[in-house]
């Protein structure tokens, strides 16, 4: 079994900052593209920033020069740096992992954490 545990959420006003993480523990034999996705009330799901293990990134164009994903491959952990937040970045954000278990090693599976909430609000 794979767990993605978010933490760092918050209220937070417009103009400040937040640092989301993410764990991934259990049977765990490797990482690959792992992220952050995003979902407001009555919107749909969006991707937010992606990281490959070795470090490429992407972003979507809302968060690009703002947001900034790292990942630090030997604690299986990955970062999400929000600056400038914008009350229409309030959502839930859900880390998200492309992983390969101990049993399985020759396939990938997509993990999701649990989310939490980002609230910016003055």
């Amino acid at each position: 079994q794979v767990h993605l545990v978010e933490s760092g959420g918050g209220l937070v006003q417009p103009g400040g900052s937040l640092r989301l993480s993410c764990a991934a523990s259990g049977t765990i034999f490797s990482t690959y593209t792992m992220g952050w996705s995003r979902q407001a009330p009555g919107n749909q799901r969006e991707l937010v920033a992606t990281i490959t293990r070795d470090g490429r990134t992407n972003y979507a164009d809302s968060v690009k020069g703002r947001f900034t994903i790292s990942r630090d491959n030997a604690k299986n952990t990955v970062y999400l740096q929000m600056n400038s937040l914008k009350p229409e970045d309030t959502g839930v954000y859900y880390c998200t992992g492309a992983i390969t278990t101990l049993l399985q090693r020759g396939y990938i599976n997509d993990y999701w954490g649990q989310g939490t909430q980002v609230t910016v609000s003055s």
